[in-house]
């Protein structure tokens, strides 16, 4: 690299319209990032459409989706990217958001990539140590710690099994990991809490934001919310709306995974 090298790490996020929680999950994350990375400058973008049509619309605030950053940024005369996501796993939003940044690399010197929240086994690992310590609650064996991930068709999907396989593998028979549009499903989670008897369930969603699954499809009061399905189970339930980019560990995660990209 030249003396003019000019560098910039890009956080790509899913997005979320709910402001309570993105400054305190997609902004933290782009905080750590940046204090992690000092010499090189922070820009931000967005994958979902439907999420920054409705900001725009509601708020008149835009933010770039992956496209307009690159082009943000060659304007701005950067040279070299790290692109960061904030995507829990490798699924189609990576893949698009990988295919958008490439159609730009060559205009770079260059570009590189961190990788999603669960990658490799190391990952799953530090997010089940990760998410023990944050809920102290799972050493009491009569409650058990629900998790909500968001799911997909992706054949990425599978991540979702293996971390509750880890979860179990590593002591913690209590946690039970299920998702809102892929397997394990909420008939999943029923059959293991059956199993594990609890008394008491804590469901939390396994989601960067804690945005609309967590505070409707986990914690709202419709009948088929899981909070709503759970209770009706018999068990007492208590919903903690706390996204994943919330907790400090997870941060430490994605930074780590920005250090390490190629």
């Amino acid at each position: 690299m030249g003396e003019t090298a000019k560098k910039a790490i890009l956080a790509v996020s899913f997005g979320t319209s709910h402001s309570d929680t993105r400054k305190v999950t997609i902004d933290a994350i782009e905080e750590d990032l940046k204090a992690a990375f000092e010499d090189c400058s922070l820009y931000r973008a967005w994958t979902s459409k439907m999420i920054l049509a409705r900001l725009e619309k509601r708020d008149g605030i835009h933010y770039d989706n992956v496209k307009e950053a690159m082009e943000h940024m060659l304007k701005d005369g950067i040279t070299d990217v790290i692109v960061q996501p904030t995507h829990v796993m490798n699924g189609v939003e990576n893949d698009l958001m990988k295919e958008d940044v490439l159609t730009y690399a060559g205009q770079f010197q260059s570009v590189t990539f961190g990788t999603p929240l669960l990658t490799t086994e190391e990952d799953n690992e530090l997010v089940v140590k990760a998410i023990a310590e944050a809920f102290p609650v799972i050493e009491d064996k009569e409650t058990a710690l629900v998790l909500m991930g968001h799911g997909t068709e992706h054949y990425a999907n599978a991540v979702y099994a293996a971390l509750d396989y880890r979860f179990k593998d590593m002591g913690h028979e209590n946690v039970i990991v299920g998702t809102v549009e892929g397997y394990p499903e909420i008939s999943q989670v029923l059959k293991q809490l059956e199993k594990c008897g609890p008394k008491k369930v804590v469901i939390a969603p396994l989601m960067i934001v804690a945005g609309d699954h967590a505070k409707n499809d986990m914690a709202g009061d419709e009948p088929d919310s899981w909070k709503t399905i759970i209770s009706q189970k018999g068990y007492e339930v208590q919903t903690v709306l706390k996204g994943l980019g919330e907790y400090e560990s997870i941060r430490h995660i994605f930074v780590e995974h920005a250090k390490a990209a190629k």
